[in-house]
């Protein structure tokens, strides 16, 4: 591992083209302002709402340019943020954007109290009335559905205003996370000293040296260790802010109301937690033995599961190969589609550099109305392949979603947000299976394969099992402490694991790692995003351009439909744990291809 460079040393290359948001900061700075000044051009509706179906529109659509502005001036503070947290003047633009969105939710919160004032009817005949107010149909009907669980007017207008304090856990623990954790070097027994930060762990913990692997970890939760208590506590009071909203909201649970923000049925919720836990572990456990009996380990230990199954066959690849290698894989996905990918990997769309402050893991930023932005650390592993074409699968779906609807309508239920990008892994995964490969290449997308189902049927669904105990003891009333979570995600580890893994204590401390948690009913639907495009994926696989059409029919319709009918447009029927299991049995045919090829 060598010298991990500052943001100013990064090649411009390996950067992302802020300019496509602001020229320059001076005129992101000039626009913040404006912005403040024209809230007014919304505000001036207010109390007028039921005057006509013209007044409803007109808000409605001012609503929407307001919010497209103020989507690219927040876009531009956290990725600058992402980039290098540590910069005392992306800290404080981030925290002045976060007080502009606090008062911008203040003064725009009563067109929500309006609406769910007006009866059903007269909202109906205002839609019939004006052509306009078709296109905003869902979300109004989405808001009717919210009427058993309004507040008063003006509370709203409290709780609107409160958001940027609302929003503080996941803040401090992004903050802490970038700018003030510190992992301690470590040394090998020849040795060598290795330096670790939170973006180079994935690389130790992916390492075919068992003591460098090894030490990495016990590093690495040593320094979680030393901050689990204040981490527990920026969680708990997430968990609690959630526990007050539901009950002032006249929920049963906060499960209830989260779901019915991502419009999931609790039997959908349930069938994804439950169906992988219960199918999927006796495969995992195979995979865990065999890792075990591969590499000649003693003991297989927590810090092992990312260990490669072929030390020495490790295919690097650089990101212009990578991007060649994507682009051919997705050509099946048809011109429009490639065009958007064609851009997102040669016009600066991502940022792939190492640095000090950098946020960790990867994301996809779509502001509407500008490309996306991808944020990545690339290593000139193969593996890296495989994030890219993750990542440029949100950036396509967001592409296409805003090119077809406005702003309102492009964002679907988060229960289908990753399946459009673990659809770009499958494709990439057999695009590389029907090239002339060797065993070792075969069996190496193999593994890969089986990484991306681990991390979705596995880290995220335990991670979603996590928070499913937490709301569940948060409700009863149970304080939410460092030693519950360590002590619930071990158990859970054991449970998943059984014999086949030695859970450690560090392992305890995984529920650090993820800002998932601050993100509602998030880490389940990686699973759910992973099931449709398991079935999607086998479907264009075995009916070509029908199924693509499908999909791509999707894409384009945004946030238009519910989750349960956008996925029956793509193809997929969510509504029985049927397309759960057959992801799972397919999970179970990766993993008896990967035990034959080690007879």
């Amino acid at each position: 591992m060598g010298k991990t460079l500052m943001r100013s040393e990064v090649p411009i290359e390996q950067t992302w083209n802020l300019a496509d948001l602001f020229a320059t900061e001076e005129a992101w700075e000039s626009e913040l302002k404006a912005i403040e000044s024209d809230i007014e051009m919304v505000t001036k509706y207010k109390g007028k709402l039921g005057e006509s179906a013209v007044v409803l529109l007109d808000c409605l659509q001012a609503k929407d340019a307001l919010q497209e502005r103020v989507m690219r001036v927040m876009t531009y503070a956290h990725l600058r943020q992402s980039g290098d947290g540590t910069d005392p003047n992306n800290q404080a633009n981030s925290a002045r954007v976060g007080s502009l969105m606090s008062q911008v939710n203040a003064s725009t919160s009563f067109i929500r109290s309006e609406i769910l004032e007006l009866d059903d009817q007269k909202i109906e005949n205002y839609i019939e009335q004006e052509e306009g107010l078709k296109e905003y149909e869902k979300t109004l009907s989405d808001l009717l559905e919210m009427k058993p669980h309004k507040l008063s007017s003006d509370a709203e207008e409290v709780l609107a205003a409160f958001s940027e304090v609302m929003n503080a856990p996941y803040m401090t623990y992004e903050r802490s996370k970038t700018s003030d954790m510190q992992f301690s070097s470590f040394t090998t027994d020849d040795g060598e000293e290795h330096p670790l930060t939170f973006n180079s762990f994935p690389n130790y913990e992916g390492s075919s040296d068992t003591e460098l692997r090894r030490n990495a970890y016990d590093s690495f939760v040593a320094t979680l260790e030393q901050y689990k208590n204040t981490y527990a506590a920026t969680y708990a009071t997430e968990v609690k802010k959630q526990v007050v909203e539901a009950r002032l909201r006249n929920y049963d649970s906060v499960t209830d109301m989260l779901l019915h923000e991502q419009q999931v049925t609790k039997e959908m919720y349930h069938n994804q937690l439950d169906t992988i836990q219960t199918e999927l572990a006796p495969h995992m456990r195979r995979y865990a033995k065999l890792k075990k009996r591969v590499l000649g380990l003693e003991q297989m230990k927590f810090s092992d599961l990312k260990a490669p199954l072929d030390p020495e066959f490790e295919p690097e690849i650089t990101y212009e190969e990578a991007s060649k290698l994507v682009l051919e894989s997705l050509e099946v996905m048809g011109p429009e589609y490639m065009e958007i990918m064609k851009q997102g990997v040669h016009s600066r769309w991502v940022d792939r550099a190492d640095n000090v402050g950098k946020r960790s893991g990867a994301f996809c930023s779509s502001p509407y109305g500008v490309h996306p932005y991808i944020l990545m650390t690339w290593s000139d592993s193969m593996r890296n392949a495989f994030t890219l074409a993750h990542e440029l699968g949100h950036a396509g779906h967001f592409r296409l979603a805003g090119r077809y609807q406005n702003i309102s309508n492009t964002r679907p239920s988060r229960y289908f947000i990753e399946a459009p990008s673990t659809m770009n892994e499958m494709l990439l995964s057999q695009h590389i299976l029907a090239k002339p490969n060797d065993d070792r290449m075969r069996r190496w997308v193999i593994l890969q394969s089986l990484g991306t189902y681990y991390h979705n049927f596995v880290t995220h669904i335990l991670e979603g099992e996590l928070q499913r105990r937490v709301y569940d003891l948060a409700d009863e009333g149970t304080p939410i402490t460092a030693k519950l979570l360590c002590e619930q995600k071990k158990e859970l580890l054991s449970q998943f694991w059984g014999d086949a893994v030695e859970i450690d204590d560090g392992a305890g401390l995984t529920w650090m790692r993820q800002p998932h948690y601050y993100m509602g009913l998030y880490p389940y639907t990686y699973s759910a995003g992973l099931t449709a495009s398991t079935a999607a994926a086998q479907t264009i696989k075995e009916e070509g351009q029908p199924a693509v059409d499908r999909w791509i029919s999707a894409l384009k319709a945004g946030g238009t439909l519910k989750p349960l009918e956008l996925m029956q447009l793509a193809g997929v029927d969510m509504s029985t744990p049927d397309p759960i299991k057959k992801a799972v049995a397919y999970v179970g045919t990766l993993v008896d291809e990967l035990e034959r090829s080690f007879e």
